[in-house]
């Protein structure tokens, strides 16, 4: 039976054609595989299935997934990713990272929960600085979290009734399962999306987490200054929390499509 194998022109260029069509003749593919996105088992010779190459700075990793999950693609990551990503293939959902939103390195704690909106659940990642964000260049004590997040697209939220709007050119990258970074075009113009975000180690996600970022293909960002949210134990109070940053005009949210779709 022929293997329903995506190789996009992306990942052809990067491994090579005698690779690439090894892969399609079914000499170098998987029987059977676990989705790089949602970790349920997969089948190339019963299911169309992506070929998906992250490439670090040193090494590059080919891994399957599920069509129906990400299609065929190359995703530029860090080594320290790559590494933990080999890993997961073979805790805690809020934990703080460093991104580079500033010259000190503002540190950001990033939460991953289920926001419903409109009677359906949406996956969703709630991003709140540790102290106050300078606008890089200035040597004031203001906050200007918000206003760069606005000026990169992001739009101001007065309360949570709708999706917010994709936000194109940012993405989330969630890898082996687990989350590993956000996103954002790069700034030099061109090229492969940069890391806006990215965790020290892999960042577990509940299975309602992930069963809802495969289906919606999409991951609602929500961001508000230092103080608006605070680290909430449960979803019913993280949404409160949303709803009154929201109400007090701190919040901003776009939809991410997933690793850079």
């Amino acid at each position: 039976m022929p293997r329903m194998l995506d190789v996009s022109d992306e990942v052809r260029a990067e491994i090579g054609d005698e690779e690439a069509d090894r892969l399609l003749a079914g000499e170098s593919a998987p029987g059977s595989y676990d989705c790089t996105s949602c970790r349920t088992p997969g089948d190339p010779e019963q299911e169309r299935t992506s070929t998906v190459l992250f490439v670090g700075d040193e090494t590059a990793v080919l891994a399957f997934a599920h069509s129906t999950c990400l299609p065929s693609q190359v995703v530029q990551v860090t080594e320290e990713q790559l590494q933990g990503a080999v890993r997961a293939i073979g805790g805690d959902s809020a934990q703080p990272a460093p991104a580079d939103v500033t010259p000190e390195q503002a540190v950001l704690g990033v939460t991953s929960g289920l926001v419903l909106i409109a009677g359906e659940l949406h996956p969703a990642l709630v991003v709140e600085p540790t102290a106050p964000v300078a606008r890089p260049g200035t040597l004031g004590a203001g906050d200007d979290f918000l206003p760069l997040l606005i000026e990169q697209g992001f739009m101001p939220l007065t309360e949570l009734s709708a999706v917010p709007p994709v936000l194109h050119g940012w993405s989330v990258l969630l890898a082996a399962g687990q989350l590993h970074a956000v996103l954002q075009p790069n700034p030099g113009g061109g090229g492969r999306p940069v890391a806006w975000w990215q965790a020290h180690q892999p960042l577990q996600v509940t299975d309602g987490w992930r069963s809802a970022a495969n289906k919606h293909q999409q991951v609602l960002m929500f961001a508000a200054p230092v103080g608006s949210i605070g680290r909430q134990p449960r979803e019913d109070l993280l949404r409160d929390a949303l709803d009154k940053a929201a109400a007090n005009g701190k919040l901003v949210a776009s939809a991410l499509p997933l690793a850079g779709l």
